[in-house]
């Protein structure tokens, strides 16, 4: 049963703004996208009010979730400062207004805390990693998910999360294009390939959407895939980052409870100065550096085995040696592992005893070794 906007700007009529006005009248709504019952808009409001919001937002979801055919919903709040306007004075505790609490209210961690130890376990998941870069067009997808293959070959049980909600490579490395479903709970379940686990909100979408999406957006969207998810009992999540070390990503860091990070890079200055970047955003959040992985490392002709440096050689493993944090391996430009990548093969799983799997997987075993302690001895 297909879902209609006008189906869901007639469920959110019964919902009021904080002002008492009908909320698909209150001009805060953004583009409303219904496919194959799956429901995405956000809420746009004055960063003043947003505290005052945010039962609203969560009414609207609930709302329409209970439309026939409806299911998945992603509602956002995205509070903005109008421009020109100046910054809102602090409310008075004595008052109890409703929105932002004054400056003196928010407090550091003390005694060094990570913002990680504030968020909460997923449920059945041991241990949440991520693979990031400072930018895109380094393979970063591609060895997240041969990194989660390898982990596997190593007798852990694995998922696999593409939370690069703009431009999501796992369906496509996977050769996975069916839907979600939901269970009793109404969570859904993940799809299951290599035996993975693994999500995206490419599953959710069609993939010449264009995801036009503002940050808070973004983020109600990763957050429902983690926590809206049966993972299941799993030794290790594998979250494929964003690429970039902007806003979006420095928050997602803060409220996913990660247990490390993988950097990815290629030779070259230009990807490691981004890649410091990434490693030092991690560590402004104390989140743990397992190590750096040179991708695309040199080009080994397939005819006579002879290495070409294309991109220089060994950047990365001089910058992990600067930075103090392990290198995990060189990774070649090599068409066996483009070609497997574009055909939803990827090579530790197509190629189990080549050479290629070898290396993900002696990547992979340094990263449990990590683990070690958060996970199960597998």
């Amino acid at each position: 049963m297909s879902v209609t906007q006008q189906q869901v700007l007639d469920s959110l009529a019964r919902i009021k703004s904080p002002r008492g006005v009908a909320l698909a009248n209150a001009n805060v709504l953004s583009a409303i996208s219904a496919s194959d019952g799956k429901v995405f808009f956000s809420i746009n409001v004055d960063a003043a009010e947003a505290r005052a919001w945010e039962s609203v937002r969560a009414e609207a979801e609930a709302a329409v979730r209970t439309i026939p055919g409806v299911t998945t919903v992603m509602v956002a709040l995205t509070a903005e400062r109008k421009p020109g306007s100046a910054p809102p004075p602090p409310p008075t505790p004595s008052r109890g207004t409703p929105g932002v609490q004054p400056v003196h209210a928010h407090k550091p961690p003390q005694g060094g805390q990570s913002p990680m130890a504030r968020q909460s376990e997923i449920p059945g998941v041991a241990a949440v990693i991520a693979v990031a870069s400072g930018k895109g067009g380094v393979g970063k997808s591609t060895t997240a998910l041969n990194l989660a293959l390898g982990l596997r070959d190593l007798g852990l049980k694995v998922g696999l999360l593409d939370a690069d909600i703009y431009g999501p490579s796992v369906p496509r490395l996977t050769g996975l294009h069916d839907k979600p479903e939901l269970n009793a709970e109404r969570k859904m379940i993940p799809l299951r390939r290599f035996g993975l686990a693994i999500m995206s909100i490419g599953f959710l979408v069609e993939e010449e959407t264009a995801m036009i999406w503002r940050g808070p957006m973004v983020m109600s969207a990763v957050t429902q895939m983690l926590r809206d998810v049966a993972w299941g009992e799993l030794d290790v999540l594998v979250v494929d980052m964003p690429p970039g070390t902007g806003d979006a990503q420095l928050t997602l860091a803060q409220n996913v409870p990660l247990k490390g990070a993988v950097i990815v890079s290629t030779p070259q200055d230009l990807s490691l100065i981004d890649a410091r970047r990434g490693l030092a955003m991690f560590r402004k959040v104390n989140v743990p550096v397992l190590g750096i992985v040179e991708n695309m490392s040199y080009f080994q002709c397939p005819h006579c085995g002879t290495k070409s440096d294309i991109f220089g050689h060994g950047g990365a493993r001089h910058e992990a040696e600067k930075l103090g944090v392990p290198f995990l391996g060189e990774i070649p430009l090599h068409m066996a592992i483009r070609a497997t990548s574009d055909a939803g093969n990827p090579v530790v799983d197509s190629e189990p005893d080549g050479p290629h799997a070898a290396i993900y997987r002696a990547i992979a075993g340094q990263v449990r070794d990590q683990l070690k302690g958060v996970i199960a001895a597998a």
